[in-house]
């Protein structure tokens, strides 16, 4: 054994292993689907798209709850998400043990290290690795959860990961799920609240398409899968987010304004 080595490799093979999986069908279909179900009012379009996808893909979503990655697992054909593997952040989920085990039992998870974050120990190359071996990934390609709703640009690993690999990505978009279960709530709202699942068209890049340019029509089509629901539904745009968050920011900053001139000594 290597002196100073503490923590062991990853063994990719427990995401497909019968095992795991036997246990993840339990944990996703008999605890975890029924619970979001039952506290949500789930409508899910786009089913239609799916019909000729196949693993490996890579799905991506926008990121404003932690209802997303159980509402895109409970939601998807059991097909696809029997060994569906969620990139989690290595500094939120696996710090300790009693997050690391559930993350990994209902979401087939795995570390990685996001920007800030660099110290932390990740899985560095295994997203591609398991693509190599068939596994589909789910990647929040926004890198972080949204503090407000309101999406920011997509980082392009995930579509580097489609183009070198070969395999397609899912584009998925969530409406209603930051109301439901807002930063910093633990369990979701009374009154089961409506939560839109919108499955797009499976998407590769285009020849010659460089992955920062594949990424920004990946987060467009996002966009527009959302907006489009959230007008026909009643529900906040993207634009309508960003302009909240817009104005909290100038409202803060008149009071901070405010508050830095009351300070200020009388004139003499």
């Amino acid at each position: 054994m290597r002196q100073g080595r503490q923590v062991s490799e990853p063994k990719t093979g427990r995401y497909t292993a019968a095992g795991p999986a036997a246990a993840r069908l339990v944990a996703q279909h008999l605890v975890m689907k029924p619970y979001i179900w039952s506290a949500l009012n789930v409508h899910v379009h786009g089913m239609r798209n799916l019909d000729d996808l196949k693993a490996p893909f890579v799905a991506i979503a926008n990121h404003s709850s932690h209802l997303d990655a159980p509402l895109i697992v409970g939601g998807l054909p059991r097909r696809l998400s029997k060994n569906l593997a969620t990139a989690t952040a290595a500094d939120y989920f696996f710090d300790t043990w009693y997050k690391a085990l559930p993350t990994a039992l209902f979401f087939n998870s795995f570390p990685v290290v996001r920007q800030g974050h660099q110290n932390r120990r990740g899985q560095r190359g295994i997203a591609a690795e398991l693509l190599d071996e068939g596994v589909p990934l789910l990647i929040f390609a926004e890198g972080t959860r949204s503090r407000t709703g309101a999406m920011t640009s997509f980082t392009p690993g995930a579509a580097a990961l489609s183009i070198s690999r070969n395999v397609p990505i899912l584009p998925i978009a969530l409406v209603g799920a930051y109301a439901a279960m807002p930063y910093g709530a633990t369990v979701p709202v009374n009154g089961r609240p409506h939560v839109h699942l919108i499955f797009g068209r499976p998407l590769n890049a285009a020849p010659g398409e460089l992955a920062r340019q594949f990424s920004e029509r990946l987060h467009r089509y996002v966009v527009e899968m959302h907006d489009t629901t959230a007008r026909a539904y009643g529900m906040p745009t993207q634009a309508e987010f960003a302009r909240a968050v817009a104005l909290r920011t100038a409202a803060a900053q008149l009071d901070q304004q405010a508050s830095k001139a009351g300070e200020a000594p009388e004139p003499e």
